[in-house]
């Protein structure tokens, strides 16, 4: 049984992880895209700000000095955020998924 769970909080985990690396480059493209100021009507653009915005929105939000002199820096906050979620949830998740496939108690 207790290798069974392990594999469920493998698998949690794995997900977890690839699910955060997609956003992070999500993060990435539409920052670069704020850039170059595209077509807003592109379906492509829409589904990028409509994914990142409101996330942004929520980091400006509750860090006003996030935005420095019209730079903002919210995509670099989520980016950090990202991190901090794969090295303390992602290894966790891993670790303990580890000790419950080997049987060791943590």
């Amino acid at each position: 049984m207790e290798g069974f769970l392990g594999s469920i909080v493998q698998a949690t985990a794995f997900i977890l992880d690839s699910v955060l690396t997609i956003y992070m480059w999500v993060v990435i493209i539409s920052a670069l895209l704020s850039w170059v100021n595209p077509d807003p009507y592109n379906p492509i653009v829409r589904f990028l700000r409509g994914v990142t915005e409101p996330v942004f929105y929520k980091i400006r939000s509750w860090m006003p000095f996030a935005v420095i002199g019209g730079f903002d820096l919210s995509p670099i906050v989520v980016l950090i955020a990202i991190q901090v979620c794969k090295i303390v949830v992602v290894q966790n998740l891993m670790r303990l998924a580890l000790s419950l496939s080997s049987g060791y108690s943590m």
